[in-house]
């Protein structure tokens, strides 16, 4: 009988293995179910690509099949689902029998570099270092090759969630990092100014880095960078999600929401009930909401919080009332913040958000019948915003980020500025401030304000390029093109080295028949950028009047 027993198990084994292992032909019919899955029923994400270049790497990857690893046909997957570039669509990798390993690290992305921000204890000594490069690849280069694999809604949304990608063998050999598939990658660090090499080995399959909130905590077999002596207000009592305090010598009351649910211990309109009550019966001049590290939830639970400061006379007013927001500002705050952005004289702070302000969101789950790996397909739009306010993020008023010193030292220059901000002739809206001045004929002090506003490290993160060459355009569109050459001319003398500019420009001089001219700015915007969208419509331009 215990012989039965043994071979019956053993032919299971063997049926469970061969039931894993697909055949070449069964991926390809999973990569089809998963095209016309979503041309028949999610042909609405087609925005930021088209359906023929999402049918061309369909095709593309139907090809390769047959020569690929089950890997490699995985982060295929995830290449083709990144495509729509919503963060709510994307593939999953944890899931059995084709989760990924993960080396046991956690990586962030300061501004002066990509560091080693946690760890397991066996690698404790190399927290803090800086990654200069991986397997040989520079750490700039290696993050361009795993952008493909992330459903990245933006920059910021690829800082925050993509960037640990570089910690995946499956990701790394798949778009072309390592050579060869390993369990154990060559980094190479700098620690304490020396450059050296260290090998990495890959957790059990499956195991992941415990992070929260992106961030490795210091707790039994994990190590993290950061000075244990004390902790940061926006680090604080992680374990509730949202708190306040109050810090008497700013006068000003702090509050960090992570998550839009209400915490088990109290509901969000009990709690901001506590905090507006608190700001009326004590000595409060500004209100600080810090929602850097929050990535959404139930967006239906926002009314209490925008309410509240409606109707805070004390707060609701420019000067008096901040919001930090961060790269994990996505999902369902984004909402909050568009509403806030909407409806009160919010100053924002930090880093951009990881969400664009209207977005595709709340996904479905589909599984592909083959392979089982579940794709998750955003099936609704929100749209706060009017469509010509849309944009890739919300772009904070002041523009403040982290260093690594910054971060091991329990600085925070983001909630300082918050708390210290103090400026009567600061403008809020550059852009409209700029359209002011050109609609009152005003062009020197434009082209001044112009150059000092692109220059301000206050406004690091906004598109200054594309926004004033859509100015150009719009005002072109208007009959104006005279004007629009002023907008296009400037924005070329602020960034000379966009192909975008001299394109506008060309544009310009092509519609008043100027052809030399013309031809002049349509080739330096190729020379700047031969791969470039704009590289390609000016050589459209450029062939159609070599027609004619």
């Amino acid at each position: 009988m215990k012989k039965i027993i043994q071979l019956l198990v053993f032919v299971l084994v063997l049926q469970t293995t061969a039931q894993s292992k697909l055949t070449a032909t069964d991926w390809q019919n999973d990569l089809n179910f998963l095209q016309e899955t979503i041309h028949n029923d999610y042909a609405f994400l087609f925005k930021k690509t088209t359906k023929s270049i999402f049918d061309a790497e369909v095709e593309k990857l139907h090809n390769e099949i047959p020569n690929l690893q089950e890997h490699e046909i995985v982060v295929g997957f995830a290449r083709i689902i990144s495509l729509f570039k919503y963060g709510h669509t994307s593939l999953g990798f944890r899931y059995e029998p084709y989760a990924f390993h993960n080396l046991p690290i956690n990586l962030y992305h300061f501004n002066d570099g990509v560091y080693i921000q946690g760890a397991h204890k066996d690698y404790q000594q190399l927290l803090g270092a800086k990654v200069i490069a991986i397997e040989g690849v520079n750490v700039v280069d290696a993050l361009k090759a795993i952008y493909p694999v992330v459903p990245a809604e933006n920059d910021q949304f690829f800082k925050a969630f993509g960037i640990n990608y570089l910690r995946i063998p499956e990701v790394l050999h798949a778009q072309g990092i390592i050579q060869e598939l390993s369990t154990t990658v060559e980094y190479t660090l700098e620690k304490d100014n020396k450059i050296f090499k260290q090998l990495f080995k890959a957790l059990p399959k499956g195991e992941r880095v415990p992070v929260n909130y992106s961030l490795v905590a210091q707790e039994g077999d994990w190590m993290e960078a950061r000075d244990q002596s004390s902790t940061p207000h926006y680090l604080k009592h992680l374990d509730k999600i949202y708190y306040y305090e109050y810090l008497p010598e700013q006068k000003a009351v702090y509050v960090r929401h992570s998550q839009i649910q209400d915490d088990p211990s109290e509901n969000i309109p009990e709690f901001y009930n506590r905090v507006f009550e608190f700001i009326e019966n004590n000595d409060v001049e500004r209100l600080i909401l810090d929602v850097r590290l929050n990535g959404g939830g139930n967006n239906y639970k926002n009314k209490p919080i925008v309410k509240g400061i409606i109707r805070s006379d004390k707060i609701n007013k420019q000067g008096h009332f901040f919001v930090i927001t961060g790269r994990r500002t996505f999902s369902a705050c984004q909402n909050l913040v568009n509403e806030l952005d909407t409806y009160t004289n919010a100053i924002f702070v930090g880093e951009p958000t990881a969400e664009n302000i209207n977005f595709y969101g709340d996904n479905n789950r589909v599984e592909l019948p083959n392979s089982k790996i579940p794709a998750f397909l955003s099936f609704a739009w929100w749209q706060d915003k009017p469509q010509w306010e849309n944009g890739p993020w919300t772009v904070p008023h002041l523009a403040v980020d982290m260093s690594y010193e910054d971060y091991k030292t329990n600085k925070d220059p983001v909630l300082e500025k918050a708390l210290t901000f103090s400026d009567p002739n600061f403008i809020m809206d550059p852009m409209q401030h700029l359209t002011d001045l050109f609609m009152a004929g005003n062009m020197v002090q434009l082209k001044a304000d112009a150059q000092k506003i692109v220059n301000s490290p206050k406004y690091k993160f906004f598109d200054f390029e594309s926004k004033f060459n859509n100015a150009g355009f719009q005002v072109m569109g208007n009959g104006q093109v005279e004007a629009a050459i002023f907008v296009f001319d400037m924005n070329t003398g602020l960034f000379p080295n966009s192909s975008e500019a001299w394109y506008g420009l060309a544009e310009a001089y092509s519609k008043l028949k100027n052809f030399v001219k013309a031809k002049t700015y349509y080739n330096k915007a190729i020379v700047l950028n031969p791969n470039g969208k704009f590289a390609k419509t000016a050589q459209k331009r450029l062939d159609e009047m070599a027609n004619n």
